[in-house]
């Protein structure tokens, strides 16, 4: 890891630092993978496939505030997220409806928040910790399940994020270039959610995303 790859893992690391290391690097590839693109690009379809950009930003801004609170604590998920939130595909198909300043705007703040959760709650209780989400048995689920999810879930979706984005307009590659940051947004890596009330204003069928997020849009 270096100033210009904050995104690379630990060489030799605990096995916490490995696992966020490694669900930071694919943060950042998905969040490269579908960075500074209007609304065309983000709702640009392959072939048969309903999947998008757009769509791949809510959903995983969804799973980020899942997981971290009613999996991990069992809190509610709550702003920025409305009723509609819990039905099926919800989040693939409202995404046409926000625009992409929205949508980055949602999954930036999602993953701050998660990163704040996780780090707190390995602070408390470690890696072998026990979690809220319990498996058909009534066990409860550990820690470590959590985060190997979230990486689970990035690998399948980052995927799709390249073929996307390679036909929106051809851009590859494995990893962001060195030094690399959005234009609009905020880089995934080592952000801190900005304090301060929030000041919310409605997307697109039931959610909801803070203005202190739009105000950082323009990040350069």
């Amino acid at each position: 890891m270096s100033e210009d790859t904050p995104w690379e893992p630990p060489t030799a690391g605990t096995e916490a630092e490995h696992l966020l290391g490694a669900l930071d690097r694919l943060r950042t590839t998905f969040r490269w993978k579908a960075a500074d693109l209007d609304a065309a690009g983000l709702q640009t379809r392959i072939g048969a496939s309903t999947l998008t950009l757009g769509g791949l930003l809510k959903h995983l801004a969804l799973v980020e505030d899942d997981v971290s609170t009613s999996r991990l604590s069992g809190a509610p998920i709550c702003e920025p997220w409305g009723a509609d939130a819990a039905e099926g595909d919800w989040a693939f198909t409202s995404a046409a409806g926000d625009s992409p300043e929205q949508l980055y705007a949602l999954w930036d703040g999602a993953v701050a928040r998660s990163r704040a959760r996780f780090t707190a709650a390995l602070a408390e209780g470690g890696i072998d910790q026990r979690v809220h989400l319990t498996g058909p048995d009534g066990e409860h689920a550990g820690l470590r399940r959590l985060l190997c999810d979230l990486v689970e879930e990035y690998g399948r979706h980052t995927g799709h994020a390249d073929l996307l984005r390679e036909a929106v307009d051809g851009l590859v590659g494995e990893d962001p270039p060195p030094g690399w940051r959005p234009r609009l947004g905020r880089l995934p890596v080592g952000d801190r959610l900005p304090g301060g009330a929030a000041d919310s204003r409605p997307l697109s069928s039931g959610t909801r995303v803070d203005r202190r997020w739009l105000m950082l849009l323009a990040w350069s």
